[in-house]
């Protein structure tokens, strides 16, 4: 279940779905839930994964003219995972839309707009974070993330620091 922390108004949180899907697409980003169409083992390889949330994913990505999905498994023995991680703690934009779907697993994404705010995603949570926009991503504490990613082309998901150093205010 997600979390949503509004870290410039003492770190106030919203559990509560309506309010957080409400909050974040009054913000322009896409935050739903899903389910699997069938039961999933942790083991299931991409293919399995993805055929389970077909009946989401397809419908979403035909709408929003994405090509191409795939399956990331991020957990505590993936090689170099402290690089792995700091690779997306400091402030970036994108080219593209960033598109996640968490299958296992769960990661906070922190978003500087009009206030600074995060999101906790774990299993069942979609977020759709539009191109341009200034945000960063932990996977600590748990380093596990299992999640559909979803693109229009690998290209266009390049991350653009921003330099800024925001993060380092909200960062633990």
């Amino acid at each position: 279940m997600a979390v949503l922390k509004l870290l410039d108004q003492n770190s106030k949180l919203i559990h509560d779905v309506a309010e957080i899907k409400r909050f974040m697409n009054e913000r322009g980003i896409i935050f739903e839930q899903w389910e699997a169409s069938r039961p999933l083992k942790t083991d299931d390889d991409q293919a399995t994964i993805l055929a389970a949330y077909d009946h989401a994913l397809a419908p979403y990505m035909q709408k929003h003219g994405y090509l191409n999905a795939d399956v990331i498994n991020v957990h505590k023995d993936t090689p170099n995972i402290e690089e792995l991680r700091a690779k997306f703690l400091a402030e970036h934009t994108h080219d593209e839309d960033e598109v996640r779907f968490f299958v296992d697993g769960e990661g906070e994404f922190f978003f500087h707009t009009d206030q600074v705010f995060s999101l906790l995603c774990q299993q069942g949570d979609f977020i759709s974070v539009p191109k341009g926009y200034k945000h960063w991503f932990d996977l600590a504490p748990r380093y596990f993330v299992k999640a559909i990613r979803v693109f229009q082309t690998k290209e266009g998901w390049v991350a653009r620091y921003t330099g800024s150093g925001t993060e380092k205010k909200y960062l633990a």
